[in-house]
C-alpha cells in the first residue's frame, strides 16, 4: 500500500506532537492517510514511551462520528495520547444564536455572568446584576441592573415580562430609565440601541430590531 500525497503533516513540538490534517480532501482519503502514516511512515516516532499529541482540523466540520473515527486510529498506537482537538472557528460562529437557560433569582449583591446569549427564568431583584456577552431575555421581572452585549456588541437586547431595571446596558452604552416606570401599564418589552442611544419598545416588534431572529409566519 502506497500513499503519495500531503494530507496529514506531523510536527514535533516541545512537549509532544501536533498532527495538521487537510480540510479540503475527502474524509476518506483523510482516514486512509492517517492510518498509513501511524503504520509505515512514521514508526520511528510513534513507537516508545507517552507522547502527547494536538489534533488540528483545520476549516473542517466533522460529526462526533467522524471524530471518533479519527481518534480510533490514533489510540492504535498505544504511546498516543490526545490531548487536545481543535474545532475549526467556523463552528464556533454557528453556535452564535444558541441560547443558555437558566433558572433562580438573582438577588442584591448576586452577579451572573455569561459567556453568550441567556434566556433567564426567573426574577432580578434590586441590587442584583445579569450580564451576557450576548441578548438577555428574562422571563420574570427585571428590577436590578442588566448589561448585554458586555464584550462590545451592540446588537444585543435585553428583554424581560416586567421591565422595571434599575439601569440598562448595551456595550457600552448606559441607560437609567426614570421612576416612574414602576408606576406604568405592565406589559413585556425589550432594550436596543439605535444611533448609539437606548430605546425601549414592546416585545412584538423585536424582529424589526433583530431581523436574524427566526419568524414563525404561520400557514
Amino acid at each position: 500500500m502506497t500513499v503519495k500525497s500531503n494530507h496529514v503533516t506531523i510536527k514535533g513540538i516541545k512537549d509532544g506532537l501536533v498532527f495538521l490534517l487537510d480540510d479540503k480532501c475527502d474524509f476518506s482519503i483523510l482516514l486512509e492517510e492517517l492510518r498509513y502514516k501511524l503504520e509505515f511512515s512514521h514508526q520511528h516516532i510513534l513507537t516508545g514511551p507517552i507522547i502527547h499529541v494536538d489534533v488540528k482540523l483545520g476549516m473542517r466540520l466533522v460529526t462526533e462520528d467522524q471524530k471518533e473515527m479519527i481518534l480510533d486510529i490514533l489510540k492504535q498506537k498505544g504511546n498516543l495520547l490526545v490531548r487536545s482537538i481543535e474545532m475549526p472557528a467556523i463552528a464556533q460562529e454557528q453556535d452564535e444564536n444558541a441560547v443558555t437557560t437558566l433558572a433562580g433569582i438573582v438577588r442584591s449583591g448576586q452577579v451572573l455572568r455569561h459567556d453568550g446569549n441567556l434566556l433567564f427564568i426567573g426574577d432580578v431583584n434590586p441590587g442584583g446584576t445579569i450580564c451576557a456577552t450576548g441578548d438577555i431575555l428574562i422571563l420574570g421581572a427585571l428590577r436590578g441592573m442588566a448589561h448585554a452585549g458586555f464584550s462590545g456588541n451592540e446588537k444585543a437586547v435585553i428583554a424581560a415580562s416586567y421591565l422595571a431595571p434599575t439601569q440598562l446596558r448595551i456595550a457600552e452604552t448606559i441607560s437609567r430609565p426614570p421612576d416612574e416606570w414602576e408606576n406604568r401599564e405592565t406589559s413585556m418589552e425589550f432594550a436596543f440601541l439605535r444611533d448609539g442611544k437606548m430605546q425601549i419598545d414592546k416585545i412584538i416588534n423585536m424582529t424589526r430590531v433583530r431581523p436574524d431572529f427566526n419568524v414563525f409566519k404561520g400557514v
